[in-house]
């Protein structure tokens, strides 16, 4: 455990021209696990939109706090809440959040959640994209660290990022 945080310091002490703190997608990578309890459950037996819509925010909000280095993170919006696959009682929920964008002060989590079944596959129960701020102690955005791009992956999700990004500049525009 030491040799990876002592690995992990080295690797955000990368700056850039303007001395910005740049960090990498794995430094803030979160992953969470449920056992879905009888508690979670809507009446109709199955996992309740509003608890996957709950841990999503959660996940959201590590992952920005991983990557600000402050607990100081709000949420300012919430895009793509389909649900794809149902998921039920004693069955295992997969929450995976990793930063896909980074602005000056905000910055784009995907959370994609998965259900895992008796036959150890996973299947895509949802993907979530949350738009998080850093701020201050005087509730002002705050500047953020970059982000280092290093797979064909993460460059993909980077270049969608931005795409959602622009959408929902539109919408903003259009009063949305």
């Amino acid at each position: 455990m030491e040799e990876k945080t002592k690995e992990k310091t080295q690797e955000t002490k990368e700056t850039t021209k303007e001395n910005r703190l740049m960090k990498t997608v794995e430094d803030s990578r979160t992953e969470q696990v449920h056992l879905i309890m009888h508690q979670h459950l809507n009446a109709g037996g199955r996992l309740f939109g509003g608890m996957l819509m709950q841990w999503v925010d959660e996940v959201s909000g590590v992952v920005a706090m991983r990557h600000c280095g402050t607990y100081r993170v709000t949420t300012a919006a919430v895009d793509n809440l389909q649900f794809k696959e149902p998921v039920y009682e004693g069955e295992i929920l997969v929450m995976i959040g990793y930063v896909t964008y980074v602005g000056n002060t905000s910055m784009e989590v995907e959370i994609d959640s998965y259900v895992e079944r008796g036959d150890g596959m996973r299947y895509l129960v949802n993907r979530a994209f949350s738009v998080m701020v850093a701020v201050d102690k005087n509730e002002r955005p705050t500047r953020i660290p970059g982000l280092i791009i290093h797979t064909e992956a993460e460059k993909g999700r980077h270049e969608a990022a931005l795409l959602r990004r622009d959408m929902r500049k539109e919408r903003r525009d259009a009063g949305f």
